[in-house]
């Protein structure tokens, strides 16, 4: 099992530390490249929280909100977080 994380903002390097203690291998989404490269490994994708307009027009930015879009209606799946507090 390979998940992606989203690494534009947000908690993204405290979910990568989660899943390897789980024993799950993650790789980090920094750009549309990344994304096309690993997509097809992928079994699920963690969008990490963050200031959601930020977000949005960070991956519009990038060029990702379509490509990623249309792989989650595809199936892809997602957990998309808020806020996540990794301490305790």
């Amino acid at each position: 099992m390979k998940i992606g994380i989203l690494a534009l903002q947000g908690a993204f390097e405290e979910h990568a530390k989660v899943l390897e203690n789980l024993g799950v291998v993650s790789v980090e989404i920094r750009n549309l490249d990344d994304f096309q490269q690993r997509q097809s490994d992928l079994s699920g994708l963690i969008l990490p929280g963050g200031e959601s307009t930020t977000m949005g027009k960070l991956l519009r930015d990038q060029q990702m909100l379509v490509p990623i879009r249309e792989a989650i209606l595809s199936g892809l799946p997602v957990w998309y977080l808020r806020r996540l507090d990794f301490a305790g």
